[in-house]
């Protein structure tokens, strides 16, 4: 779904619908009604994408949008990175939502032709007179750093609600949050620190690219100076297939995109989700931190 992000029409699809397009050529979908969701303002500092969807899924419900699109507009949106936007539309789902849109414009075009591919880049933005099943309007300003507790994405609460609860391990990376910017916020808030004693600091860049992006910006120097773990690119514990499956009664914060029970490998683990700066603070400190407290 991070596609959506381009202002393409991307959802997820399971292995039967994987195995039926590969035997028709085709596939069926419904034409989603859409949400609009509508950001204005400026986002406070030590405040981004991920506290923005987390606040979104918090208040609409795990299944507050189930088979429909959100569609993100608004003045925050038009001066979002589009690592940002990858963020938000990789989340979408997790509010039910078949797929999550951004519009194509100058910041998509600038991005393609980063990439290489500035001639396949076509404006895209709703239609002046547009209709939408709903309208939810947020200011970003309003916005805090947010977590989402154990078990469920929507059980969100702003970090400072959660001051003092104790952390064993801390994850930042993935495809959700593994991208450079977002290792550049957390080098930043790392940088000539340690982890608390007894925290765990796994670090799990998004992609190849990313890793040698980040090795050359001098972002993987800064965390393994303060003790990171540095995983191969990919999902790393987000799933437990990596490095950081956790203990019984263990706690994590991670930028990942999920926390159901056992989602890390162990059903008797607890996972809290936030954003890169949220968790680079808790690192530090070993509790879930407001990243706006040490920054």
């Amino acid at each position: 779904m991070t596609a959506g992000g381009l202002g393409v029409f991307a959802t997820g699809m399971g292995s039967s619908d994987v195995a039926v397009a590969f035997g028709l050529g085709k596939t069926w979908f419904r034409v989603p009604e859409t949400f609009k969701i509508e950001v204005t303002g400026d986002f406070q500092k030590g405040v981004g994408a991920k506290d923005l969807i987390l606040h979104l899924i918090g208040k609409i419900g795990a299944d507050g949008a189930t088979y429909k699109a959100l569609e993100f507009t608004g003045g925050a949106i038009k001066k979002m990175s589009m690592s940002g936007r990858f963020t938000i539309a990789n989340m979408a789902v997790e509010a039910g939502a078949k797929v999550g849109l951004f519009p194509a414009d100058d910041t998509t075009r600038e991005y393609l032709a980063a990439e290489g591919r500035e001639k396949d880049y076509r404006p895209l933005a709703a239609d002046a007179d547009a209709t939408y099943e709903k309208t939810v309007r947020i200011r970003a300003a309003d916005l805090e750093p947010t977590v989402s507790r154990p078990h469920t994405v929507d059980n969100t609460t702003p970090a400072r609600n959660l001051k003092g609860t104790t952390l064993q391990q801390v994850v930042i990376g993935t495809c959700t949050n593994g991208r450079l910017e977002d290792l550049e916020i957390a080098a930043a808030i790392l940088k000539g620190k340690r982890p608390a004693a007894g925290v765990r600091l796994i670090i799990a860049p998004a992609s190849r690219r990313v890793l040698l992006a980040a090795m050359d910006a001098g972002f993987i120097k800064t965390f393994v100076e303060a003790g990171a773990i540095i995983l191969p690119p990919g999902c790393g514990p987000c799933l437990g297939l990596h490095q950081g499956a956790l203990g019984d009664g263990e706690s994590c914060l991670s930028t990942a995109n999920r926390n159901f029970e056992g989602r890390m490998g162990n059903p008797r683990g607890f996972i809290y989700l936030g954003s890169p700066a949220t968790a680079a603070a808790s690192a530090l400190t070993g509790k879930i931190t407001d990243p706006r407290e040490v920054m």
